[in-house]
């Protein structure tokens, strides 16, 4: 794969006229909360009685390892949690794991009636475990209006990697200048936007909104 030129990536970015046909985006943090974050484990700390630095420092070890599809959820719990004799059991602790997702409705809403006004196509690109993202995308029913997931338990890499947004436009099927990326974390901004992938860093919906309603795609 040739090197990108980040200064084109940047005159993209900044051209207006280029007409947006598909929006690339991050699910925890935009779409929902984020599905198994440091507040959800420092939550997990408290109620399983835990002690949380061990468990963090585990997690780190693993987390490349479990969010790129190569070990299950119950090999992930058995390094981080379970490595010793517990009061609860994993299906327990599981469950609080998967409790812990909750909608941003607002902007769910919102990308269903840019999908359903401007004909979107939308994609998710995200980084996260396949059971926890599995669970997400079904009961928030995610997959009522996003047509790709290049999730990294699916495609075996995760951001900051670049090829994951590489794949993502091969199975999207457009060019990069006609992709709009939505992400909360401001490297992975960077990476999409030196791959010539006009990115906004969500905010909240008045910002999202703001920046895309600029780049034509208007609700109302």
């Amino acid at each position: 794969m040739g090197k990108t030129n980040s200064n084109k990536g940047y005159e993209i970015g900044m051209n207006k006229s280029i007409p947006v046909t598909t929006l690339f985006l991050d699910i925890g943090g935009v779409m929902l909360s984020n599905g198994w974050g440091h507040e959800s484990r420092r939550s997990a700390a408290d109620v399983f009685n835990l002690d949380y630095n061990d468990m963090d420092d585990r997690h780190h070890v693993i987390q490349v390892t479990y969010e790129e599809g190569k070990i299950p959820l119950s090999e992930y719990l058995k390094r981080v949690v379970f490595y010793k004799k517990r009061s609860f059991t994993v299906g327990q602790f599981r469950e609080f794991m998967f409790s812990q997702s909750t909608s941003n409705i607002e902007m769910i809403e919102y990308v269903r009636q840019l999908k359903d006004k401007y004909k979107l196509k939308i994609a998710v690109v995200n980084n996260e475990g396949r059971e926890l993202n599995e669970h997400r995308i079904k009961k928030f029913k995610l997959n009522q209006f996003v047509d790709f997931f290049i999730s990294s338990c699916f495609v075996h890499f995760r951001k900051p990697d670049a090829d994951i947004f590489r794949v993502a436009l091969d199975i999207a099927q457009v060019p990069a200048e006609h992709v709009v990326y939505i992400e909360d974390v401001q490297m992975f901004v960077d990476v999409a936007r030196d791959l010539g992938i006009r990115s906004i860093q969500h905010k909240n919906y008045l910002s999202t909104s703001s920046e895309l309603a600029a780049l034509g795609l208007k609700i109302g």
